[in-house]
């Protein structure tokens, strides 16, 4: 039988105020690479202060990929057994933020294979779309937030669920998902206008 980590569920938050998005990603790194540092010489609290730190945003991504509470918490489960069995391995420990969505990743394809096997637009269509700096300014509502991305792709879907975190740069979105930068923000673009669309059939 396998280990089981307890773990409360935190509902979601986000700020309002977009405009803090980058004291938000620039926060705290250099306490991440010393937490990762800890874990990794053994230190017997430094693995509950990693739970403690990001659970919180993993089980919010992969909720809001599975769109399901029962399959987020499965999928947490299964990442944090894998971040257990490989810090380690982990060479350089200022990565440990993308290293950890890049397993919950992982984790999720492998549930929801089906989900991303699916045809997709290719990338190369996407560009006469703008690749500017996503728009800080468009403010959403959490609640239709969630409700929209259940019914989107699983990319375009996977893009939001990302950049709403708050946790990962575009550059660090790129290096997750192997694409450009331009490319992030194209699929962005795409994706705030499908979602945006689906909420107005909703409302109407």
């Amino acid at each position: 039988m396998r280990p089981r980590f307890s773990f409360g569920r935190e509902p979601f938050a986000c700020s309002r105020d977009f405009q803090i998005v980058d004291k938000i990603l620039n926060h705290d790194l250099r306490a991440d690479e010393l937490l990762a540092i800890r874990c990794q010489l053994g230190e017997r609290d430094a693995f509950d202060a990693l739970i403690a730190r990001w659970h919180g945003p993993l089980w919010r991504y992969l909720r809001r990929m599975s769109g399901s509470d029962a399959v987020a918490h499965d999928l947490t489960q299964d990442t944090w057994l894998r971040v257990l069995r490989g810090l380690g391995g982990l060479r350089d420990a200022t990565r440990l933020r993308p290293w950890l969505f890049g397993i919950a990743r992982r984790v999720a394809m492998d549930r929801l294979r089906d989900a991303y096997a699916r045809r997709v637009e290719d990338d190369s269509q996407l560009e006469h779309l703008a690749a500017a700096e996503p728009d800080m300014a468009l403010e959403f509502e959490l609640a239709g937030l969630d409700r929209g991305l259940a019914s989107l792709p699983a990319r375009e879907r996977e893009v939001l669920a990302l950049f709403y975190l708050r946790e990962l740069s575009i550059e660090q979105m790129a290096g997750l998902l192997e694409v450009p930068a331009g490319t992030i923000k194209s699929r962005l673009f795409r994706a705030r206008q499908m979602l945006r669309q689906q909420l107005e059939t909703q409302e109407s």
